[in-house]
């Protein structure tokens, strides 16, 4: 008997590479299309209709069938029916796929020294310092006054211009470099550079010519005018693609990677089980990354009201579905970074390559914001990983008193489930390129999978 315990690594498991590199070929593909929650809806219900999932419309589902249903373009649930009824417990693993990024603000257009310049506010936990001089590209929808929904993608693909925010070059930045980092560019300053191109017409003189310009092509593309961007719903994100990284190609660099890593890796590992014990659910949530407020958050009532409907259908209590479920809020942990290892507790964080992560508690300092798991649910995990080959390592999110953060963890148990979270490492975290060992990534689809497989 081994007593003590010595964390592992997924290479040193014999794990194949070529199996790992495999899966994270698909996982890849996925990042570059799926920026956004919009975006990562739509390309599951295409996936999930071409695999055979029929979609959920609040009927009695039929043990061994497979179900999705989306929700506000926004949300995702595909659902496993089991041989067990659902009021013996679901197996649930719940994932957002919205990541920080710079949303317009309603009126954002305008003209200055002859550059247009679009307004932007950043959305969820960013050093908006590392916003700027990257590659951006503008994606989402717009609703026009009668009615018609137009999508708007500019910058993903190689013939397509891309965006930027500019920064103070170093001869001019004496006075910004003493700010604090924090303060180093700030909120008001994460404008957008548009264009330099003013309208000309004939016998007219044009006030702000060049915004005018940027306003004509974009009535030219997408046959809207100024009043619709201020109700629109847009978006600009890193333009850049999941690329393998280090010399022997062990990592990902991607946009994204919180929480999209562990929404594809869930997906799959549903997508790939067969006719379950216990009917099986992956959630993909939105509005994580502020706080899951609003109607396509887990704060909201979408959870109960879907299980609701699906106890109805079967004519049992939902009270007895919620208090027999468990739940894995699949969110991703920070990973150890040597560079900055004065934040890190190295006895209790995650490594780079040493498997799925599970996380008893998040929050901040005192615990605040987490729902801290009970220990017959990390113990329950953790005999399910051990006895299908998991790689597992424990994971916490930094030093108790060098800040924290939350997940939808807190949600899912204030309903009565049993909840721990549990996912991949990443550094970088929250920046516009974040890394994770592919060896993880693979690792959170076993360890998903195992868990939807376990009776």
């Amino acid at each position: 008997m081994e007593l003590k315990y010595n964390g592992k690594n997924v290479y040193r498991e014999g794990v194949s590479a070529e199996e790992i590199n495999l899966f994270c070929e698909g996982y890849k593909a996925f990042l570059d299309k799926g920026k956004t929650e919009r975006q990562c809806a739509a390309l599951a219900e295409k996936e999930l209709e071409a695999l055979g999932f029929k979609r959920y419309t609040g009927e009695k589902m039929i043990p061994g069938e497979k179900y999705y249903y989306i929700y506000k373009n926004k949300v995702v649930a595909a659902i496993a029916a089991g041989r067990k009824g659902i009021e013996e417990g679901i197996s649930l693993i719940a994932a957002h796929i919205d990541s920080p990024r710079l949303d317009l603000k309603p009126n954002p257009v305008y003209e200055d020294s002859d550059i247009c310049m679009i307004k932007t506010h950043y959305y969820g936990g960013v050093k908006k310092y590392q916003w700027t001089t990257v590659p951006l590209m503008l994606t989402g929808v717009i609703v026009k006054g009668n009615g018609e929904k137009v999508e708007v993608s500019i910058g993903g693909r190689d013939e397509d211009p891309v965006f930027y925010i500019s920064d103070l070059l170093p001869h001019l930045a004496s006075s910004q470099m003493d700010r604090k980092l924090k303060d180093g560019i700030k909120g008001e300053e994460l404008n957008v550079i548009a264009g330099t191109v003013p309208y000309i017409s004939d016998g007219e003189e044009i006030q702000k010519p060049v915004k005018e310009n940027i306003l004509h092509i974009l009535n030219e593309m997408y046959g809207i005018i100024e009043e619709d961007l201020l109700t629109a719903e847009l978006t600009f994100v890193p333009a850049l693609r999941a690329r393998d990284t280090g010399f022997d190609r062990s990592m990902v660099a991607a946009y994204g990677q919180d929480d999209k890593v562990c929404a594809y890796t869930s997906m799959k590992a549903l997508e790939d089980i067969e006719n379950p014990e216990k009917t099986c659910i992956c959630i993909w949530a939105d509005k994580e990354e502020i706080g899951s407020m609003g109607v396509t958050g887990m704060q909201s009532d979408f959870l109960v009201n879907f299980l609701g409907r699906m106890a109805e259908s079967e004519n049992v209590s939902l009270y007895d579905v919620l208090d027999n479920s468990v739940c894995l809020s699949a969110d991703v942990d920070a990973a150890f970074d040597p560079t900055y290892r004065q934040v890190y507790d190295q006895n209790n964080s995650a490594r780079l390559g040493g498997g799925i992560i599970l996380t008893k508690y998040t929050g901040a300092r005192g615990k605040s914001g987490t729902s801290d798991a009970a220990c017959e649910t990390a113990a329950r995990v953790r005999k399910i990983f051990n006895d299908n080959g998991v790689v597992w390592q424990i994971g916490e999110l930094g030093k108790v008193d060098e800040g924290g953060g939350g997940t939808v963890a807190q949600f899912i148990a204030n309903r009565g489930i049993d909840t721990i979270d549990c996912g991949v490492g990443v550094i970088s975290m929250h920046a516009p390129y974040e890394v994770t060992a592919k060896s993880d990534v693979y690792m959170a689809y076993r360890g998903y999978r195992a868990f939807f497989e376990a009776e």
